[in-house]
């Protein structure tokens, strides 16, 4: 946002100096980007008026110039601009005044004329690049003036830097507002009194989409002259804050625009068929704008329409076809609100972004719409004549955003802040927003009512911080912390995010943060886009949907770490996935990858590449904090994004919780990684979950260990094996361990060999042989009745 300190001005009662104003509005949370003068540095020009225009006796192009400067002499100047003529008044440079730092006018002869001075154009005082002839004052300028005083050019332009949350201060009334209340300034509220209407000319209107614009407001103005040149006085308003000027009427809606927050759109009446129609576009439309350029205006796109099709993109930009010209007689004034939601975007998709669409966007005042028709009425009578119609408003008010009414207690805010504000102090803070607040001495709280135009306000927060801003960040003491902490329970029938992270860490793996917005071509490539949920305003094309998977981001992340000569890495991360069906849901995840070497580069250990079992013992280093591991198993994976044969799904219980193992050498082709990469993902609720751990005496006696080798056929796993020994033992398994794997398809062909140790115990005696045996026995004939397993000789 862009204004003048003048401007400003006429809205507040402000004595400081623009340096001032913005290092005021800076502090106060109006990051100012720029402040620059609105006009070059010169002296010594006054108001002139040229009297007689004739040729140069000696040059063609040149034009010999009499000129009143409203001192008693005249005086003869040379002046080659082509508009230059008797009748009109201009700026005039005098001998001995300044333009810029090192010009200085003199008398000059030029082509053997003397010349008393410099006729001037808008561009060689600094107000404009136009350099195509003399800059032409209105007729009642005052002959002598100095010019710099007459045009009030000892005024500064301020650009802001908004957030997306003030768009209250996209207008010279919603700062002046904002600046009265931080400088403690009057607030100078300039009544819009209703044009009557003196015309019965109508245009009907209506709402097909009242979602997308709960209100519209249009008012007919007939016989307007649209060729009147625009003041000189709203040219200059709408210089300093950055909009160039066009014509009388475009200007004038321009200027409500900057004034009162409100964008305006004006018609030619005359172009438009049977009646206004707000709704949503329809296949095949198509609409020329007024920057030139065709689009399609699809189904969800909100559009202004007549009987005959869109005649402007609803919040951005109307159309070429029924656009104020020259020859425009009637025009229609359209002041609307439309629903952000339906215009987020929706620019940004055209490859544009307006004034118009950079409003809506944020989201005007819902209140606003009459308010601007009728000054911008008022203004074009002014300028360009006419007669007005009625105003027209068609609106569904049910759908209107309210501000409710928010709860502010004293208490809470003296604690947030740090500060112990007084009742009247808080109040005169609330009072210079606009805001209504409402006190209730029993309970120390306000009833605050908001302005329409603070879509912001909404829950307590945003008075405690409206209220620190206003009374200032640097008025607040520094304080040291009070020592009162009040000490958390360690939940222990959960497992800690900050035990996960640091699990993690000692296994040599970094954490990594991703944005949660991820492309689209990403989920696609792991077949995992089917739920993703298309984001309406995403910051841009590569970031346009929610991840339904932590690994795009970690891959992306993983794949740069590479480019960069760094051959083994390790990421994880904690966040959330989005999953869209009936409803949004958000499921928190951990995620890691692997690539490189298994170990860093050593003299002791020959180098080998990390595997399948690296990644799955980092995921048991996880489930090993939930206390025993007995409920967890890992089953074959087929999915389109895991390499088939080294992959996993994880599961505890019956609960699939998440998959371990190689990611899929198709989907690190489309995301352009050249390496192996493992990885895995799980949901973090499932994970964190565990039963209290009871403490259990260690056995005084021996325990035995009793080794046995099985054939087994090679597509059993190991945790089927694992899960057959368990339910076969008993209680007197301690431990097992496989200690060997052996296959020979010569020897057994399709079978496969394992050694395993079992380790018996018990707690009240020392196992026997007679106790021991036949529990071997027992997991050898389960073993062979189960899975087809044969004990080796």
């Amino acid at each position: 946002m862009k204004f003048s300190v003048n401007w400003l001005k006429k809205w507040v009662a402000l004595e400081l100096k623009a340096e001032q104003l913005a290092e005021r509005l800076t502090a106060s949370g109006l990051e100012v980007d720029a402040l620059s003068p609105v006009a070059a540095q010169f002296d010594g020009i006054v108001v002139a008026e040229i009297e007689f225009c004739g040729p140069h006796p000696d040059a063609d192009k040149l034009s010999l110039c009499t000129v009143n400067d409203g001192s008693a002499e005249r005086l003869q100047i040379v002046c080659g601009a082509p508009n230059a003529r008797a009748g009109i008044k201009v700026p005039l440079a005098r001998v001995g005044a300044h333009i810029g730092a090192d010009f200085k006018i003199k008398k000059a002869k030029l082509r053997g004329v003397e010349s008393c001075g410099m006729l001037c154009s808008a561009r060689e005082l600094g107000l404009s690049d136009d350099h195509s002839g003399l800059m032409e004052l209105p007729a009642d300028a005052e002959l002598g003036a100095d010019f710099r005083d007459w045009l009030s050019l000892d005024d500064h332009s301020i650009e802001i830097d908004l957030t997306p949350n003030r768009a209250d201060c996209l207008s010279i009334r919603g700062l002046a507002r904002d600046v009265s209340a931080s400088c403690a300034s009057e607030f100078i509220e300039h009544e819009v009194v209703a044009v009557a209407a003196t015309s019965t000319a109508r245009f009907p209107i209506r709402l097909e989409d009242k979602a997308g614009c709960p209100r519209y407001v249009g008012r007919v103005i007939e016989n307007v002259d649209a060729t009147a040149p625009t003041p000189l006085w709203m040219r200059e308003a709408l210089r300093r804050s950055g909009v160039r000027s066009i014509s009388a009427i475009v200007d004038v809606s321009n200027y409500v625009m900057l004034e009162l927050g409100q964008p305006m759109h004006a018609f030619d009446r005359d172009q438009l068929n049977t009646e206004i129609v707000v709704r949503r576009g329809r296949g095949g439309e198509k609409l020329v704008l007024l920057d030139g350029s065709e689009v399609d205006v699809g189904e969800n796109v909100l559009a202004i329409c007549d009987a005959s099709g869109p005649v402007a993109l609803a919040g951005i930009m109307g159309g070429e076809a029924s656009a104020v010209s020259d020859d425009t007689r009637n025009i229609l004034l359209e002041s609307a609100w439309f629903n952000p939601a339906a215009i987020m975007g929706k620019a940004r998709d055209y490859g544009m972004h307006t004034d118009a669409s950079h409003r809506f966007e944020r989201g005007v005042d819902p209140q606003g719409q009459s308010r601007a028709i009728e000054r911008a009425s008022q203004l074009i009578l002014e300028i360009c004549g006419g007669s007005a119609g009625p105003v027209l408003v068609e609106e569904a008010p049910e759908l209107l955003p309210v501000t409710a009414p928010v709860n502010l207690r004293l208490q809470r805010l003296n604690k947030l802040i740090g500060y112990e504000f007084q009742q009247q102090q808080v109040e005169e803070i609330l009072i210079r927003l606009g805001m209504q607040p409402q006190y209730d001495a029993a309970g120390q709280v306000w009833t605050v009512n908001a302005p329409s135009a603070r879509v912001d306000i909404a829950i307590e927060e945003d008075l405690i911080e409206e209220v620190a801003r206003i009374f200032g960040y640097d008025n607040i003491p520094a304080r040291m912390p009070s020592g009162e902490v009040q000490v958390g329970s360690a939940a222990q029938h959960e497992v800690s995010l900050a035990q996960m992270r640091e699990t993690l860490c000692a296994a040599a793996y970094q954490e990594a943060i991703n944005y949660s917005f991820v492309d689209v071509k990403q989920l696609e490539a792991m077949h995992q886009a089917e739920d993703a949920l298309p984001l309406a305003n995403p910051l841009s094309a590569d970031l346009g949907v929610l991840r339904t998977t932590l690994l795009p981001g970690l891959l992306a992340a993983l794949n740069r770490n590479l480019r960069r000569q760094h051959p083994r890495v390790r990421l994880f991360e904690t966040g959330l996935a989005f999953l869209q069906s009936e409803s949004l849901l958000e499921v928190p995840r951990i995620a890691a990858v692997a690539c490189g070497p298994a170990l860093p580069e050593q003299w002791s250990v020959s180098t080998r590449p990390v595997d399948y079992f690296d990644i799955k013992g980092d995921v048991e280093r996880l489930l090993a904090l939930r206390g025993s591991d007995q409920e967890v198993r890992f089953e074959k994976l087929h999915a389109p994004w895991a390499h088939p044969g080294a992959s996993a799904s994880v599961f505890i219980a019956e609960q699939c919780i998440g998959w371990c193992g190689a990611v899929h050498p198709l989907v690190l082709q489309a995301l352009d990684v050249d390496c192996e990469v493992f990885a895995f993902e799980l949901d973090l609720q499932p994970l964190q979950q565990r039963e209290v751990q009871v403490a259990k005496p260690y056995s005084r006696f021996p325990s035995i260990r009793r080794d046995i080798a099985i054939w087994l056929p090679e597509q059993t796993t190991y945790a089927e094996v694992q899960s057959c020994i368990l339910a076969s033992a008993g209680e007197l398994l301690q431990n097992l361990v496989v200690f060997d794997v052996y296959q020979d398809q010569k020897l057994k062909k399709g079978y496969k060999s394992l050694a395993i140790g079992l380790i018996l115990q018990n707690v009240s005696s020392t196992l026997t042989d007679d106790v021991a045996d036949p529990v071997i026995q027992q997991v050898i004939s389960n073993l062979e009745t189960r899975l087809s397993a044969e004990l080796r000789g």
